[in-house]
């Protein structure tokens, strides 16, 4: 999907969810999911991803291991959502709500 199909599909170029909520949903549903892949997918480019990986790595919300020449993912399910607004909630209430049913059971 190109920026503008993005465009279209979202209304106009705004969403009521952010880009690192974006690619955590995508790291959800595909914990070996590569950048590049997340990118596309999101509608932004591979260094934004990186930048939103290694800031939701640096807060704990996503452990990164090297397995070969591949990275594995694996989200904190358990860890709060970080707006004083929605702090009350954990990151699995959010992917649940976004992502269910389609999304496997988080452990």
């Amino acid at each position: 999907m190109n920026e503008a199909d993005l465009k279209r599909s979202n209304g106009g170029g705004w969403t009521f969810l952010t880009n690192h909520s974006h690619v955590l949903f995508c790291i959800a549903l595909d914990p070996d999911v590569r950048l590049r892949d997340v990118a596309q997918r999101v509608g932004i480019t591979e260094r934004a991803v990186q930048r939103i990986v290694t800031d939701l790595e640096g807060e704990g919300y996503l452990a990164v291991t090297k397995e070969g020449r591949r990275n594995r993912y694996a989200v904190r399910f358990e860890l709060p959502l970080r707006h004083p607004i929605e702090r009350h909630r954990s990151v699995k209430a959010l992917l649940d709500l976004v992502l269910a049913p389609s999304r496997p059971e988080a452990p």
